[in-house]
């Protein structure tokens, strides 16, 4: 599976009283790696929808490793780890400026039609969210 890269600057909105990155960011930061990933195969979830398909989260998690700061420059790898019938599921990485692990988790999306009732992707779409880049 490929794996794309997405950068990003901590905004100070997104940390606490602490000077820390909230927990809740990280999540935001994976859809935003996802929708970047769909960007890079040439695709976004528009297409998706008027094409009549709609993919849902039914799972998220992630694991904590490092705290972010403010005005750090972070990059979101995210892999499709899984991409079967009516299943979609991505892994991600949150790396700080200095190559630092700081949150790693993953997303399982079903893929439901206009009728809100799971169903498999079309080979095209499928075929273009697996294509390597380059």
């Amino acid at each position: 599976m490929t794996t794309t890269d997405t950068q990003l600057i901590v905004r100070y909105a997104e940390t606490d009283a602490q000077g820390i990155v909230h927990h809740s960011n990280y999540l935001v930061w994976f859809e935003e790696g996802r929708s970047d990933y769909l960007r890079q195969k040439g695709l976004n979830y528009t297409d998706f929808e008027k094409s009549g398909y709609f993919v849902v989260v039914v799972e998220a998690t992630a694991r904590y490793k490092a705290p972010a700061y403010y005005e750090d420059q972070l990059c979101v790898r995210t892999t499709l780890a899984r991409a079967q019938g009516k299943i979609l599921e991505f892994h991600y990485e949150v790396v700080n400026q200095q190559g630092t692990l700081l949150a790693e988790g993953k997303t399982v999306h079903v893929v439901l039609g206009r009728d809100r009732r799971p169903v498999a992707l079309p080979e095209t779409l499928l075929k273009q969210i697996l294509e390597t880049a380059g």
